[in-house]
């Protein structure tokens, strides 16, 4: 008797019945096997795998709650704390405002000679124990932009002598001037902050400068493997940055940021802070560290301080503001009581919802919900 197969069956190679061809072999008279569709006898092709569904109960929720927040309330309340025993203090020194000492050099340009300079002194009300870390911040400067982001050249960054006279094309238009390759090339190295802050200790009208450390500000992997300096002489930065030019706003070439050798070029490490860019338009960067010195007296004195800034870096072109900031840290880090808040926000409201169900179900569990059915 002759089968009959559709056209879709032949394609497929067997028929949707389940009529078999003599010896096992294809329809015609071939020795191939018979093509299938069927997923192979597994667990997870077949969908026999184990699988686990919580029930919901009073029993297992109302516990969780509570334990979530008797959990949460404390490491909240003890990273608050933590946070604010954390001593800080900020100046503004924008000079936006006319009674400001640095009102006069607002609009300062990149390339001011003699730069401006202004004093603001100030008073600690509480003494700083610790060590203590200077910041300036800036506001309302976008270091998150992409096209700033991607404006650099790693390959220059890291020494590459053939990057060094021939930048990638992601630094323009920051990428050659007066036909000279520009090291370091792009937007983020020709925007690099550069007011100089010293600091000062009075006493009886005598100003005791406070010593700054400007090494150990900069990430280790930063500092030892992202950036370096071209390979050659490396006590003759002149010759290696031989045949480039400084950026436009820079001041000066990449080779006289510091007088030290460890510490001038790509590996100048305020030069290295600057380059690690923000992620919000309101940001803080390392400075200068302040090391105590003695385990008997507070690393700064409460008493009076003045702030000698060298004015240098423009802000009020886009409504940006620069401050600042002395801080001390914890094991946590610096100042910040939002993971703290959050914790006890947290903490509260599931304590609240197992209260509120607790009573819920006091009230209502034990109801007999069953419909009575007449006989």
């Amino acid at each position: 008797m002759a089968v009959n197969y559709s056209a879709k069956e032949e394609a497929d190679g067997h028929p949707s019945g389940g009529v078999g061809v003599p010896g096992g072999g294809a329809a015609g008279g071939g020795g191939g096997a018979v093509k299938t569709r069927k997923p192979d006898n597994t667990a997870f092709k077949q969908q026999r795998l184990p699988a686990w569904q919580p029930i919901l109960t009073a029993g297992t929720v109302l516990p969780a709650f509570f334990i979530i927040g008797l959990i949460f309330i404390p490491i909240g309340i003890g990273i608050f704390v933590t946070s604010n025993n954390i001593r800080e203090y900020e100046i503004d020194y924008t000079g936006t405002e006319p009674s400001s000492p640095c009102n006069k050099c607002l609009n300062v340009s990149w390339d001011s000679t003699p730069p401006c300079t202004c004093t603001i002194n100030f008073t600690l009300e509480h003494s700083f124990e610790s060590n203590v870390f200077m910041y300036y911040g800036l506001s309302n400067f976008y270091q998150n932009h992409r096209r700033y982001v991607k404006s650099r050249d790693d390959s220059q960054l890291n020494g590459d002598n053939s990057s060094l006279l021939n930048p990638s094309k992601e630094c323009e238009p920051y990428r050659t001037n007066e036909d000279k390759p520009i090291a370091p090339c792009g937007a983020i190295a020709n925007s690099m902050f550069n007011d100089t802050l010293e600091l000062y200790r009075i006493d009886n009208d005598t100003r005791t400068p406070i010593t700054l450390i400007k090494k150990g500000i900069a990430w280790w992997t930063d500092k030892n493997v992202k950036f370096r300096n071209p390979t050659g002489d490396g006590n003759n930065l002149t010759a290696l940055f031989q045949g480039t030019t400084k950026p436009v706003n820079w001041p000066k070439p990449v080779y006289m940021l510091d007088s030290e050798s460890d510490n001038n070029g790509f590996i100048n490490e305020d030069f290295i802070v600057w380059m690690r860019t923000a992620a919000l338009p309101t940001f803080r960067k390392l400075y200068r560290l302040i090391e105590r010195k003695n385990n008997l007296q507070p690393t700064l004195q409460a008493g009076k301080y003045s702030l000698d800034i060298a004015y240098n870096y423009p802000v009020h072109s886009f409504d940006g503001r620069k401050r600042m900031i002395l801080s001390t840290i914890s094991w946590m880090g610096g100042k910040n009581p939002f993971l703290g808040i959050a914790y006890i926000t947290v903490g509260s409201i599931c304590f609240f919802l197992g209260v509120v169900l607790l009573i819920i179900h006091h009230k209502y569990g034990n109801r007999n919900t069953s419909a009575d059915i007449p006989n």
